[in-house]
């Protein structure tokens, strides 16, 4: 086990930070926003994360932590700037913040690098730090799916006005979902330079957008166990791919074709009918061996039972 986990220790730190990037982009989804700035938050992510080992000797806790903050306060600025957009416009205006982040990085001079960018980040993080942040995030999105929170969540997505008429405050429930957004951006963007230790503007900009969707379309993306699912493929399949040589985009593209038009919902979309189609079987064979009360007598039901039924 340890030799594995050395051998592949760059997958396996690469598969935190995508997850980190995927859910970036799954959480707002989550809410209806369909905004790419968490791509854009990792970005500043990995530059501010240079600046504040390389130029200020700042520890790496407290880079990430600053980092989050800084990431975080920018999506909510551009969130509030652009909240009247919806769909495809929202989506466009996130693209372009993206993709302005990767022309300052470029046109940065000495701060960002230029071209060549920041390398030398040398730093004490640590993969047990890498493993706890990467928990703790799961754990907290795992969280907001289930409960009270989780149905509000879902009533924002599928019908903001209905939300609206019931109490739900869609304004503070969309901007959340720019804040998180940029949190888990930042956060991705700055425990990749500090175990990468270098970052250029290549590194950044659409790639990481087309990178986060296509883990979330083909893990699937109304739940943080389908961007794990997506995190795992999309960081191992190309290492896999290997093998086919010059093959390799060509057959990572035809997958992920694939994926999108057979699995709409993504291969955890795929596991949950299956599991609710079996369960929904074994019910009605159940409910099919259990005996029936006589013609004409009515089957008797509890009387608190009828009255949470009307509640409901």
């Amino acid at each position: 086990m340890s030799a594995f986990y050395f051998t592949n220790l760059v997958l396996i730190q690469a598969t935190m930070t995508g997850l980190l990037l995927a859910l970036s982009v799954q959480v707002p989804l989550r809410m209806g926003v369909f905004s790419f700035a968490g791509a854009g938050a990792y970005g500043i992510g990995c530059y501010a994360g240079a600046i504040l080992v390389l130029d200020h000797q700042m520890g790496a806790i407290p880079t990430i932590v600053l980092t989050c903050i800084g990431t975080g306060l920018v999506v909510l600025v551009l969130g509030v700037l652009i909240q009247r957009l919806n769909g495809l416009y929202l989506a466009m205006a996130t693209v372009a913040f993206c993709l302005i982040i990767s022309v300052i990085a470029i046109n940065g001079g000495t701060l960002t690098g230029g071209s060549t960018g920041r390398y030398g980040v040398i730093s004490d993080f640590t993969m047990g730090g890498m493993f706890a942040i990467t928990g703790v995030v799961l754990l907290l999105v795992a969280l907001s799916e289930r409960g009270k929170l989780g149905r509000r969540v879902d009533a924002v997505r599928e019908d903001p006005e209905l939300a609206a008429s019931m109490g739900i405050n869609v304004r503070r429930y969309r901007l959340t979902a720019f804040a998180v957004s940029g949190v888990l951006g930042g956060a991705a963007g700055a425990m990749n330079i500090l175990v990468r230790s270098a970052v250029s503007p290549l590194d950044i900009g659409f790639p990481l957008i087309v990178l986060a969707l296509t883990m979330i379309i083909v893990g699937g993306s109304l739940s943080w166990k389908g961007a794990v699912v997506g995190a795992l493929i999309f960081t191992w399949l190309p290492d896999l791919l290997a093998v086919v040589g010059q093959w390799q985009e060509l057959i990572y593209g035809v997958i992920v074709a694939l994926a999108a038009v057979l699995l709409p919902r993504g291969l955890y979309g795929i596991y949950v009918d299956t599991k609710r189609s079996v369960q929904r079987r074994r019910r009605e064979a159940r409910d099919g061996a259990s005996p029936q009360p006589p013609a004409g007598e009515a089957a008797t039901v509890p009387a608190g039972r009828l009255e949470m039924e009307a509640q409901s």
